[in-house]
């Protein structure tokens, strides 16, 4: 193998920082909000939609930085798949997401069932908030089949990252980074 037209895949490049991961402590910094020390210096999203039947597992933060590609997959796998529409997905809510799912002690993806909306389909919806997050690209409705709403509520209310709905009789969790406020749906 030529070294010098040697470019590792993304995938290879990003299975470092897992090795990483696992090894070094993610620093504390003074500054940085409570959720975002909970998330760590190598963040990792793993979500499932059963609307797509599509699956994201990644590491979308490493080094300091977000990971542009890695944002431009989660962005698309948020998409509004009733309009197949796309929007930056916030990457606040994604540490938010991360966070949470540290601080429930689990690997289990979530299941995403709203992320980005159109206010298209936003008015499609009953219930939906005039002016939701969601049609900001700053918020997801997930479930964990191993964990209670309550419980999934619980963790991300800890973060102080935005708002938390409760939606206990349809078995999901709202998380956006918004102003943080909570409610039972």
């Amino acid at each position: 193998m030529d070294s010098d037209n040697f470019r590792p895949s993304r995938r290879q490049f990003l299975g470092v920082f897992t090795g990483i991961a696992t090894v070094a402590a993610a620093p504390v910094y003074s500054k940085t909000f409570g959720f975002l020390r909970q998330a760590g210096d190598i963040r990792r999203i793993r979500m499932y939609s059963q609307r797509t039947g599509e699956s994201i597992d990644t590491i979308y933060y490493a080094n300091g930085k977000y990971i542009p590609e890695v944002m431009a997959e989660i962005s698309y796998f948020m998409r509004d798949w009733r309009q197949n529409a796309v929007k930056d997905y916030d990457p606040r809510n994604l540490d938010i997401l991360a966070a949470s799912s540290k601080k429930m002690d689990t690997d289990e993806p979530y299941l995403m069932i709203s992320g980005y909306r159109t206010p298209r389909t936003n008015r499609m919806l009953r219930g939906a908030a005039q002016n939701s997050y969601h049609m900001q690209a700053m918020a997801a409705d997930v479930r964990l089949r191993g964990r209670s709403v309550n419980q999934i509520a619980g963790a991300a209310k800890s973060c102080n990252g935005g708002g938390v709905g409760t939606y206990a009789r349809s078995n999901f969790v709202h998380m956006d980074c918004g102003p943080i406020r909570t409610w039972r749906g």
